[in-house]
């Protein structure tokens, strides 16, 4: 098959997965301060992080126009695009209205997945594409089995930080203040597309060490999946968690990859999120 993968920049890959996958990643724009930033390869992560530190402003986002879209569906016959979750921001429908324009012009195959996840949630999401478009199943069933795999998997994160979550309304402010007054850790998945709180636990290290468990739980037949991690500037935090899950469950690979502009600015410095 001819084919191509595009994504928003919530998709977060390591240089391994970067050269192996080629997806093509429409960004989106970052403001700190005033200042636009394009969350891109030229994006400096840690400077990012260094600016949202220092301000004490809402970070704000703008999701890439239909037209950004638009061009990278240009070229390939067949193109699978993947984007935040549709409850999170306007890409999925930017990238919906793209695909509309396309095909009144030409004759191609499209298909938008809403990820209902965002960072490693998407990245799963591209390597089961590739996984299934490369042992040349048609187009449609690359559709029909990823939408499956869409609606069966896990998202989990812990920020260190509550600053952002309270700034962009994700948590209520009195609520984010007292969590992070008591060392609370909220444990949070994404359940249909929405961030909810799953678990709340005192203190780092008993909020991962529970997520583990969680993890461990929710698993089933783990030898058959692949278990992603991504981390806000906290690779330790991340090669520990992966040492821990790889001790008391079977996961056929753990992978780790660091974040970019859009999930650092979400998550916050030294969060975790994991995908499964």
């Amino acid at each position: 098959m001819n084919y191509k993968i595009v994504s928003d920049s919530s998709l977060d890959l390591n240089n391994t997965l970067e050269e192996s996958m080629d997806i093509e990643k429409v960004p989106f724009k970052l403001y700190i301060d005033q200042e636009e930033l394009v969350d891109d390869e030229t994006l400096n992560v840690i400077e990012f992080i260094d600016k949202m530190k220092k301000s004490t402003k809402l970070p704000r986002t703008a999701c890439p126009s239909p037209n950004d879209f638009q061009k990278s569906f240009e070229g390939e016959e067949s193109v699978f695009a993947i984007t935040i979750s549709s409850k999170l921001s306007g890409t999925y429908n930017s990238a919906m209205l793209a695909k509309e324009l396309i095909l009144e012009e030409i004759q191609k195959k499209i298909h938008v997945f809403d990820s209902k996840s965002a960072s490693v949630g998407q990245t799963l999401i591209g390597l089961k594409v590739k996984e299934l478009a490369d042992k040349n199943f048609s187009f449609e069933k690359v559709v029909e089995e990823v939408e499956h795999y869409i609606q069966n998997m896990k998202t989990f994160f812990i920020s260190e930080s509550l600053d952002n979550l309270i700034k962009n309304g994700r948590i209520p402010s009195w609520k984010g203040k007292l969590a992070m007054a008591l060392k609370i850790r909220p444990i949070m998945t994404a359940v249909d597309g929405n961030i909810e709180v799953f678990e709340k636990v005192r203190g780092s290290n008993k909020a991962f060490e529970r997520l583990a468990q969680i993890v461990k739980d929710l698993s089933g037949q783990a030898q058959d999946k692949v278990l992603a991690i991504s981390h806000v500037n906290n690779l330790e935090r991340a090669k520990s968690i992966k040492a821990r899950l790889q001790e008391i469950c079977q996961f056929k690979e753990i992978i780790i990859v660091p974040t970019h502009g859009l999930t650092s600015l979400y998550c916050d410095d030294q969060g975790i999120i994991l995908a499964f």
